[in-house]
This record gives C-alpha cells, structure tokens and sequence, in this order.
C-alpha cells in the first residue's frame, strides 16, 4: 500500500457500507477503515437491518432512472458474482432461479426490467386467475448472512481495517472537539468520511435526519429440505424463508404474534407443500402442520426515507492537529436511505459514492458537485450553477410543485439559493435540513 493513499472512514457494516468501503478499497490511493457498532460476524439485532433481508433481485425502479441504473449495476455485479460450478467468486451466496409474476393493477414493468435475462411477457393462455399480466425472467436470491460475512472478507483481503464504536454514544460522530470519537480518531487524518448508518441516520449525532423512518419486516424460517426449489440456496441447513410484511412507521422491536399467523396463513394458501410430505400422503395439511417447522423467526426495520436515498456530500471542520485550534473541512458523502432496496441496489449505490468521493476530492469545497442548484423568483425556481452565478437551464419548476406560494415564500425569500432534492422535488436550505415539506 502506497504511503501516499488517502484515509477514508466509512461508518457503518450493513449491505451498502461494505459494498461501499469495498468499492472505495479496491479503487485503488485508498485506505478504508470501516467503523460500526455491529458487523456481519455479531449475533444478530433490531440494530442491524442487513442481518434479517430476505433479498431476492426484483426491481421496483418504476419511473426513477437513477434508481434503475443502481439495480442494474448491481445485478450485473452480483450476476457475475453468482456463477455457479465454482466460476462466481461468491456462487455459494446465491440461488438462481425463474421468476414470474402475475399482475391485475395495468402496470407494465418492462421499463426498469427488460435487463434481466430472459424477460418476457407471460402470454395470456398462462395467466393465473384474476391477472391481466404476467411477467417472467430470471434472477437469484441470496442468503444475506454468508454474503454479508463474504463483503467483510473481502474487505479485510483487500487491505480495509475495522473499528468498532458505539456510535450511538456520541454526541456528533463528526466531533472530536466535545468528546473523544473513534470515528475520528481512528485514523490520523483522513481525508473523508462516508456515512452509510442505515436506520441509526435517524438518531446519529451529526446526521440526525428526521426524513429517516422505518418500515418494518418480519420473516419466519422453516426447516423443510422436501422444498426442493431452495435446496441449492441454503444446502447446509434446509431452511425455507416466508414473509413478510411492510409496517411503516412502526418500531417494534421483536417478532409479534399476530404477525407471525398472518405469515404462516398467506405461505400456507400460496403452497401447500411446505408441509411434510409424510403428513400430505396421509391427510390434509393444515396451518399447524408449519407450526413445528419453524427454527427462527425475527423483524427487521428497513431504513425508509422521504425524499428517497440520500447520496450527496457535506463539508464538515474538523481539527488539522498541526496546530491547536487550527482547522479545515473533509467532505461527508451521505448513502443512506435505502429502504428495503439496499442489497439490490447496493453496488449501484457505492458507485455513486465512490464518485462523489473522488469529485468532492479534486474539486474541493466550492467546486465539488453536491446538489443541483435551484434558485427562487416571483414565477417560480429556476436550476443554476453551484455557484449559484447564471440560470444553466430556463424551465421553471412551478411553485405548485413545492406546496403553495404562501407557503413556499415563508420559508425561503426570493433570490434565495436552494437545493432541490429530485424526483420528489423537497426543497433544502443550502446547508440545512428540509424546510418545506
């Protein structure tokens, strides 16, 4: 490793701050410590998201473009990745496998699916009934605990260092002014830091983003090695995985009861044959038949954000230590808020990070792309440059598309500079958190 490498931290050990930190490592002139409170290797927690995905490779992109071209780079990646007989360098981590989708709400995925091998159109003869639609392609499902542990191996192999921290303690993970921060001190100087803390942005002190919320999962795990479709994706242990559930807003921290039968009900009418084949030869399998074959069952809070993922970057002090008091400002690249599409958009994502990481880098503060630019008239909000010097495009974004005129003034004045955080269009204070939504 080169003397001349630059130190990065990337905080937080979940899919997208391994797939991240991995990125930034084996770009090359770097040297990645990955700091968190929990990693792969630990028991698993509410804490941890990553842990509890079920994560198959569906995308739901609809009409974001950035959002599909992250799945996409991802599912090339892990594609390759997944080659089986030994050819994908993490083959054991995945399962791949057909599949369809039948559809009644007119909506046609094509547009962010027409990537994946073998997509087509189910033709009408095949639908189920009550469809109108039917789609199908190919694509795999990972076993999220060995390929987590598989990105923090690869991570060490290629020269990354860890350090755990209780993030959660400190009053900014940024400051090292307040209180000692490993977060800060774990390195001499570095020249970065990437925040990907998943969920833990909605309390970090430092980050503290209120647009962060969850929506809660929860899955069950049955041993039933007779369901052979599975018995490549998880061959040491048999196990089948069925859910889940999309609970926004809720914080619950443990598996419930209620749940758990709502689970077991809708597995159960989508197949019969999760019961034991000795029970189905001799009656009528029911509910209570899945009862005994349940190993583990746990809940997860995918970490949700209004506005979408937030991927962009924000110059923070910080003390140069060549001389007390003295200090200067590291770029902070955000990656968080990817609900509950971070393992498949995971390398998209790092992708994106590692860019402005290296944009932020050379340009530095005034130059470095974070936002576009938005600027307020009388008719409406007009992009310009970071600068904020010249229009760089006349189409106005009506204020209709910001709340009402009232509203929109009250919180900003005109000629004021703002950034526009797109598709939602949520108006940001250069600097500040949202304060128009």
């Amino acid at each position: 490793m080169s003397g001349n490498s630059k130190e990065i931290i990337v905080i937080g050990a979940g899919v997208i701050g391994l797939s991240t930190a991995i990125k930034i490592q084996e770009r090359g002139g770097y040297r990645v410590t990955l700091v968190a409170e929990t990693f792969p290797t630990d028991p698993r927690t509410i804490r941890y998201t990553s842990h509890w995905a079920g994560a198959h490779h569906v995308s739901q992109a609809f009409g974001d473009a950035r959002q599909k071209a992250m799945d996409k780079e991802t599912f090339e990646v892990m594609w390759r990745d997944s080659e089986p007989e030994g050819r994908g360098a993490a083959a054991g981590c995945f399962f791949r496998h057909n599949h369809t989708e039948f559809r009644a709400d007119g909506i046609d995925p094509s547009p962010w699916l027409d990537y994946m091998p073998d997509f087509r159109a189910v033709s009408e003869d095949n639908l189920i009934p009550n469809s109108t639609a039917g789609y199908t392609f190919s694509t795999f499902t990972l076993n999220t605990p060995i390929y987590l542990n598989w990105l923090l191996a690869r991570f060490l192999a290629s020269g990354g260092t860890t350090n755990r921290d209780a993030l959660a303690a400190h009053f900014s993970v940024f400051d090292t002014n307040t209180e000692p921060s490993q977060v800060l001190d774990g390195t001499q100087h570095p020249a970065a830091i990437i925040a990907c803390p998943g969920i833990g942005a909605r309390f970090l002190g430092g980050i503290e983003d209120k647009n962060i919320y969850p929506i809660r999962g929860q899955t069950i795990l049955l041993r039933a090695p007779w369901v052979n479709v599975w018995e490549d994706a998880v061959r040491s242990r048999w196990i089948v995985l069925i859910g889940g559930i999309k609970a926004a807003d809720d914080w619950y921290p443990v598996p419930r009861a209620e749940d758990r039968e709502d689970i077991l009900t809708r597995a159960f009418a989508l197949s019969t044959d999760l019961a034991p084949p000795s029970i189905r030869a001799t009656r009528e399998p029911t509910i209570d038949d899945l009862r005994a074959l349940i190993v583990d069952e746990g809940c997860g809070l995918r970490p949700a954000r209004k506005g979408g993922v937030r991927l962009e970057v924000e110059w923070i002090p910080r003390e140069t230590g060549k001389e007390q008091g003295q200090r200067e400002k590291i770029p902070v690249v955000y990656n968080y808020g990817h609900s509950g599409m971070g393992f498949q958009s995971s390398w998209g994502s790092a992708s994106i990070a590692l860019g402005l990481l290296e944009d932020a880098l050379e340009k530095g503060e005034q130059q470095g792309a974070t936002r576009p630019g938005y600027q307020i008239s009388n008719k409406g909000v007009s992009q310009i440059t970071r600068e904020h010097s010249k229009p760089i495009s006349l189409h106005n974004i009506p204020l209709a598309k910001v709340g009402t005129s009232d509203e929109f003034l009250a919180a900003h004045e005109v000629g004021e500079p703002v950034d526009v955080v797109c598709p939602h269009l949520v108006i940001w204070n250069v600097g500040q958190g949202c304060r128009a939504c």
